[in-house]
């Protein structure tokens, strides 16, 4: 039946999937067996058009779910577990007189916000300006720090410009020699298989490297089982190879590169032979790869999470672009670099304001021309914007310290996707006042004084930004539920309460955009040539947009970069040693990542019936030999011990994973979060925490 909660706003409504950053269009129907509302491809958005995956399909079940949260709740006296409904003027007034109360006792920064990846870029441009306009404090970020800030930070040193890719998906069917490093597409972008499907039909040659088989493996003509850490070891051999026989673009490099010599002194050393013994990875099959994408006419590098979420994440993405680079597999057909976005908005989520140091249009909160444009838009002298402020991880160690006594969450579960989560636990249950904004109670906002009933994707409209660069408009497809709100108005009349709401007068959401649009001109990341009207019309386009007639830029790189002389620099790697290498002690390396069937800490996925039932709790995956080693039995479970802890899983037995590497997927709380034992040792650049490198004692439960 039709969950009695949702009305649909309008005869065949339309939206996008909130999951992965493909952002699939769907159509939500009535079921003509059920009466009850489904989602089935919409044939009208160019990506992935006519394709879901089961997530997609799946999308509303969530959404009518009989936990979500109507009315705002309150914790009923101070210390309790049990919630009372309050009405929304109580909210907003109690609220709001805490907050001043805490800032007139500790100052403005005793106040943190932290946001995700999967909010409209509205929400995103809101929850930044609200930071610092109406808290005036400098804590924000958000949840996208733990998922592309790696590959942020080496785009923007290489191309002077960070946007996940250089070119169109469209392209990859023109490469001949694809390098998809640490990403299990099929699993994490599954509708973004065709066009590798369609690549390899027309003769690409297709390499996988990651500690497991997976299901994209399948697909490829190499796999290289790489134990995590060793990601800049096996590129160096790669290099090497590409230089000593002179296989390098060299006009390309000569015209459009800076940083040749370094890139040949730090690679000198790491010869096929000498990577094969750091690596295991046979001589030839690096001679093979290097050999093959230099030779091709045309290629593409795609990376994700497994190499970027370590402590030299930054390091590792910045040798994978060396590849492009070098071959000048980069600005034209069929060719380029790009880093599979995870999050639903994981890219405009950090374009507009969400990150710690940046303000919308992805400018520098440190550069005074970006804060006194910034300024004029938001009506407010530059001298009140506070200066950048710290990473999501550090954030948290800031309430720890005892320096941040209030925290508003939006978007985000920080307590099942943070590592060394006890420490965040601890964290959370210091806070003065905890106000987190969701539809249902997650793990997190166990330990909230409140929790404010927001929208689903169905019910706000909005703009997002997928893994291309490409935004486009998501429109309301439903109504809201019972006493729920807009994210974008929880925001702007909690700044009424707090005094601050002339600063936030808006007619509707595309107020909002054309204000976020009027920041960003003139910035990296431009939208002020990108219209509501436009987007409907021209089914998105892609930033830069600087222009009303400008048709939008799908590929980057095709004259210059964005550094000041126009050019790419290539970084001469010299590789570390992971934050917690193994040892006696801790002999195995414990990697986590992600399953088809949920989606981040599965606050959605775990409430869905058809997802949930293919995964309801994780299953560690270990190697024969290792099962064999610790005495596995029948039926057996295994122990996972770290540094920071020790938990029990259910346990697989596979040839398809790096024989001293133990892979846990991430998206359960509780006694399943595989996030108890994670490193929270940070990369230097991007403050990405070493998700992908822990290490463990493994036996027999």
């Amino acid at each position: 039946m039709r969950s009695p909660l949702l009305t649909i706003a309008k005869d065949q409504p339309s939206s996008h999937c909130c999951f992965c950053s493909m952002q699939c269009g769907l159509e939500i129907v009535i079921s003509d067996k059920t009466s009850g509302l489904i989602t089935k491809p919409s044939p009208n958005f160019p990506v992935a058009t006519g394709r879901l995956c089961q997530k997609g399909l799946n999308a509303l079940d969530h959404v009518f779910h009989a936990e979500r949260i109507l009315e705002p709740l309150a914790k009923a006296t101070s210390g309790s577990e049990r919630w009372q409904n309050v009405t929304w003027d109580h909210a907003y007034g109690d609220i709001a007189m805490r907050i001043q109360r805490l800032q007139a006792e500790h100052g403005a920064d005793a106040i943190g916000v932290y946001g995700g990846g999967s909010l409209t870029n509205e929400v995103c441009y809101l929850l930044g300006k609200f930071t610092r306009v109406a808290l005036k404090s400098k804590y924000i970020d958000y949840n996208g720090r733990y998922c592309m800030s790696s590959a942020a930070a080496a785009s923007n040193q290489a191309f002077g410009i960070d946007r996940g890719m250089s070119m169109p998906l469209s392209e990859i069917p023109n490469a001949k020699y694809i390098i998809l490093a640490g990403t299990n597409i099929a699993e994490c972008q599954p509708t973004m298989m065709p066009y590798l499907l369609e690549a390899k039909k027309k003769g690409a040659v297709i390499v996988t490297i990651d500690p497991r088989n997976t299901m994209t493996s399948k697909v490829a003509d190499i796999h290289v089982r790489l134990q995590p850490g060793f990601d800049s070891v096996f590129v160096n051999g790669l290099l090497h190879v590409m230089l000593a026989e002179k296989l390098v673009d060299e006009h390309f490099i000569q015209e459009r590169t800076s940083g040749l010599e370094s890139l040949k002194e730090a690679v000198k050393s790491f010869t096929p032979e000498r990577v094969e013994e750091l690596t295991g990875v046979l001589e030839p099959v690096i001679r093979t790869i290097a050999r093959g994408f230099a030779k091709a006419d045309t290629g593409i590098v795609l990376t994700a999470r497994g190499l970027e979420q370590q402590s030299n994440g930054v390091e590792n993405t910045l040798n994978y672009i060396n590849l492009s680079l070098v071959t000048g597999k980069i600005g034209r057909q069929g060719c380029g670099y790009g880093a599979v976005t995870g999050q639903a908005n994981g890219q405009g989520g950090r374009e507009h304001g969400q990150k710690a140091d940046q303000l919308p249009g992805y400018r520098s909160i440190e550069d005074p021309a970006a804060r006194e444009h910034v300024a004029r838009i938001w009506g407010i002298d530059p001298s009140e914007l506070p200066g950048k402020g710290v990473s999501a991880y550090e954030l948290l160690k800031k309430i720890d310290e005892g320096e941040i006594k209030a925290l508003l969450v939006l978007g985000s579960n920080p307590l099942v996707s943070s590592p060394n989560n006890r420490m965040v636990e601890r964290a959370l249950q210091k806070l003065e006042l905890l106000v987190v904004v969701d539809m249902f109670e997650t793990e997190t906002a166990r330990y909230a004084h409140y929790i404010l009933p927001g929208s689903s994707f169905a019910e706000a409209e909005g703009t997002m930004t997928n893994l291309e660069g490409r935004v486009f408009h998501r429109p309301q497809a439903m109504e809201l539920p019972g006493n729920s709100k807009l994210d974008y108005h929880i925001i702007c009349e909690l700044a009424e309460a707090l005094g601050r709401g002339m600063y936030f007068q808006y007619e509707g959401i595309e107020d909002v955009f054309r204000e976020l649009a009027a920041a960003t001109a003139g910035g990296k990341a431009d939208y002020s040539g990108i219209t509501y009207q436009r987007l409907q019309a021209e089914k998105g386009l892609f930033w830069p947009c600087p222009t009303p007639d400008h048709p939008g830029t799908p590929y980057l790189f095709t004259e210059q970069f964005h550094h000041p002389d126009g050019r790419a620099k290539l970084f001469g790697i010299q590789p570390k040693m992971p934050a917690e290498p193994i040892d006696s002690e801790y002999p195995f390396v414990l990697t986590t990542g992600r399953l088809a069937n949920h989606y981040l800490s599965g606050v959605q996925t775990r409430r869905t019936e058809a997802l949930h039932k293919k995964a309801p709790v994780p299953v560690a995956e270990i190697h024969p030999w290792l099962a064999k080693r610790i005495g596995l039995g029948m039926d057996s479970k295994i122990r996972l011990t770290s540094r920071r802890g020790s938990l029990v899983f259910e346990v697989k037995v596979t040839e398809g994973i790096q024989p001293r590497t133990v892979f846990v997927p991430f998206h359960w709380g509780d006694e399943h979060s595989i996030n108890v034992l994670t490193n929270d040792a940070l990369d230097p650049t991007s403050r990405m925490p070493e998700f992908k490198i822990c290490a463990v004692q493994v036996e027999r439960a």
